[in-house]
């Protein structure tokens, strides 16, 4: 299926909002789109700081000796990069097993997926199922590296972009976006391009809190990709 169809038939709701009806644009957007990020963050934290020490405690006792959370550089807004967090799901020697499953990749290089991944733990999996592996990007969120919504940042460099994909570069990247609630998650990059520049040309307050809950909705039915 083409992303235009795929487009049209999970996100009819976004295409028929009509831009020019936007109450906050241009600096005024980003203002208040920052004061809603730190709001929903931290009036939620009583909600997810225990739950990410419970996380924390199970892969302890699962691995004992390695790394709790595991950090990753990816590309921000402007092409900067900042290392983002997520609880580890892959045992800890991952990245140099990268090279020995690189044969497996279902993506076009640079971009890597496996289905079934070895590399990832029991606990792991358990934790990508649901999207809970994500959840320490919320400090990355509160340090102003991401967003709650916006292009998801990736591990690659701005200098492996062609120059059209240059364009989610102008925004800060996001916990969540529109590849996530489409729910397809052998996407090829160009693909997820095309979703990031409707977010971009379209994104304002209610788009961005109704991808929030059309996100809380795709993890309920197990859809999306990391």
């Amino acid at each position: 299926m083409s992303t235009s169809s795929v487009v049209l038939q999970n996100c009819s709701w976004l295409l028929s909002l009509d831009p020019r009806k936007r109450i906050f644009t241009g600096r005024a957007y980003l203002r208040a789109k920052r004061v809603f990020d730190l709001t929903l963050t931290l009036a939620s934290a009583p909600l997810w700081l225990p739950l990410m020490g419970l996380i924390a405690l199970l892969i302890w006792l699962t691995s004992p000796g390695a790394p709790v959370i595991f950090t990753q550089l990816r590309t921000g807004k402007g092409g900067r990069r900042f290392k983002m967090y997520k609880f580890r799901s892959m045992v800890p020697n991952a990245e140099e097993l990268k090279a020995k499953y690189a044969h497996l990749n279902e993506l076009q290089w640079p971009d890597f997926k496996i289905t079934n991944d070895p590399r990832i733990t029991p606990l792991g999996r358990i934790l990508r199922k649901t999207s809970l592996d994500e959840l320490p990007q919320l400090f990355n969120v509160l340090r102003g590296e991401m967003s709650l919504v916006g292009p998801r940042p990736t591990s690659f460099g701005a200098e492996t972009y062609r120059l059209w994909h240059t364009e989610r570069l102008d925004v800060v990247p996001g916990l969540t976006g529109l590849w996530q609630i489409v729910g397809r998650g052998s996407m090829e990059f160009d693909d997820r391009l095309r979703l990031d520049i409707i977010y971009i040309e379209r994104r304002s307050l209610l788009v961005d809190f109704l991808i929030l809950l059309h996100t809380v909705v795709a993890v309920f039915n197990q859809r999306g990709a990391h």
